[in-house]
């Protein structure tokens, strides 16, 4: 029998093992390719949930911020508060970043409790967190709620009387007309917030 009669049967070793070869690469390349894929999911997953964080955090101080109320509380021991909206100064981690009392305290057991309740954000180590009382006058806040983690830094400023400063003054009449929060995130940078206050309690 000829020798190209013979060929035509099958493969000679050679031609198997660069076929291999070439398969093996493929392989290869197919393999690195697929867990490049997985971590870019990975990673825009990671990505679409702090977002998401960060607008659950926009929802519950918008929430909060929008219905607040001229009242001012008395502390745990009786001492009550010079303003009706206590803002700490610049740098200041040891009062609240905002304490305020807000209308709107849902009450679907129709519990003997007023419909407002106090509401206080603190920035906690890299935490911003949000706490509230039992009642408004002469009790502690209750466990913090954990807002938004990763946070380097917060800077709040306030509009009042035509004006942006980076305090709030107080008082027993007004509120500010808005709250800026310039928040610093360990993986997102900068990110700015503004609240508008309720119009018919604003300074």
């Amino acid at each position: 029998m000829p020798a190209h009669a013979r060929r035509r049967g099958g493969f000679t070793l050679v031609e198997v093992l660069v076929a291999l070869s070439v398969f093996a690469l493929l392989a290869t390349a197919a393999v690195g390719v697929m867990a490049w894929s997985a971590d870019q999911q990975g990673a825009v997953r990671a990505r679409m949930e702090r977002l998401a964080e960060l607008q659950r955090a926009h929802a519950l101080l918008e929430a909060d911020l929008s219905q607040a109320a001229l009242r001012r509380v008395r502390r745990g021991n009786g001492v009550a508060e010079a303003s009706a909206f206590v803002a700490a100064p610049p740098g200041d981690r040891i009062r609240p970043l905002l304490g305020f009392v807000r209308h709107g305290w849902e009450n679907p057991d129709a519990a003997p409790r007023a419909s407002m309740q106090y509401v206080e954000y603190r920035l906690v180590d890299d935490r911003l967190e949000r706490s509230t009382r039992p009642w408004l006058d002469g009790a502690a806040s209750g466990p913090p709620q954990v807002v938004l983690e990763g946070v380097e830094s917060v800077r709040t400023h306030f509009h009042a009387y035509r004006q942006w400063s980076d305090g709030w003054g107080g008082g027993l009449t007004s509120l500010p007309r808005a709250v800026m929060l310039e928040v610093q995130l360990r993986d997102l940078g900068r990110v700015r917030q503004v609240f508008l206050l309720p119009a018919e309690e604003r300074g």
